[in-house]
């Protein structure tokens, strides 16, 4: 069994003392060996964390016992590895950052969607179906049909709407993202712009792979998520890809053969974008990273999946 829980969680409220939890947290956190990011903002909660699964429930436990949590939503995955290597818990103006005032997501938003009702919904031909994720999420997968808003961050997705002058209010809207977050504060973005027929995959990417049968899934190609695992396939373990540190994009394995990729360093996206000085820092971070392999040490830029795979090497030689 996979040594490892992951929960990623999140619940949008009126978090006024969100100041006083960040030490409540991190001194949890700490004494139960969780790692991971949690932030904390006026309008809510947002983290991802890696522990045992015990520890985890300890932690959601304590965010539960309070009233204004005990609906927190919480996705749950697996992986061999922890997939982060400290514990941050950050204080934020938003939890999920848009650029523009819109409406709290805790007092309006739209209709959330079951997974096992969304295929039908994205099926019907008067629905506009759009991922909310950032291009280099939906370019290693997404649904079938979806449209992608070409995004560099979340803050774009804002003028991306306004240009789709197609859409009117009476358009059908259908939204999803990798947990549920985003389309939260997405769909509350648009019913102030006066769209009336908004909805949204509850749960997001994540709860649809894991409640819909993978012969039964309008979903194509792999999820991206915020870790060191880089994405996750139809069951929920861990793909072939990894993070290039020169862009912070994922580089899936036939782009590993690419003459502008270097371990640690660049890919084709961003390969001769870098000035001298950034490729000697990634060139001696990767040094690091290497040496740490070879003294069975964890290196805080190491990603879990080369680890791993050093690790079954090596237990290969003993």
């Amino acid at each position: 069994m996979p040594a490892y829980s992951v929960f990623a969680l999140y619940k949008f409220f009126d978090f006024t003392d969100f100041v006083d939890w960040q030490n409540k947290l991190k001194t949890l956190c700490k004494a139960s060996e969780i790692k991971g990011t949690i932030l904390l903002s006026p309008e809510g909660i947002n983290g991802t964390v890696a522990g045992s699964h015990e520890a985890l429930e300890a932690l959601t436990g304590l965010l539960k016992a309070d009233e204004r949590m005990a609906d927190l939503v919480v996705k749950i995955s697996q992986s061999p590895e922890n997939p982060f290597l400290r514990m941050k818990v950050k204080l934020k103006k938003e939890v999920i950052p848009m650029g523009r005032p819109t409406p709290k997501p805790s007092e309006v938003t739209g209709a959330f969607v079951k997974p096992e009702n969304w295929n039908a919904l994205i099926s019907d031909p008067d629905v506009v179906l759009i991922d909310t994720r950032n291009d280099y999420e939906v370019r290693l997968g997404t649904f079938k049909g979806a449209i992608d808003p070409k995004t560099e961050n979340f803050s774009d997705f804002p003028t991306f709407i306004e240009k789709q002058k197609e859409l009117k209010p009476e358009t059908k809207i259908a939204m999803f993202c990798t947990g549920g977050i985003r389309c939260e504060k997405a769909s509350a973005f648009l019913l102030d712009e006066g769209f009336n027929e908004v909805f949204q995959l509850e749960g997001g990417i994540l709860n649809y792979l894991e409640t819909v049968p993978q012969e039964k899934s309008l979903w194509e190609g792999d999820c991206f998520i915020f870790d060191n695992r880089v994405a996750l396939d139809h069951d929920l373990e861990p793909t072939d890809h990894d993070l290039c540190f020169g862009c912070r994009e994922p580089v899936a394995p036939a782009e590993k053969a690419d003459p502008g990729y270097e371990p640690g360093v660049s890919c084709m996206r961003c390969v001769n974008k870098h000035d001298e000085q950034k490729l000697s820092n990634l060139r001696q971070r990767q040094k690091q990273l290497e040496l740490a392999r070879q003294r069975n040490e964890p290196h805080i830029g190491d990603e879990a999946r080369a680890l791993q795979e050093w690790k079954k090497n090596k237990s290969k030689t003993h």
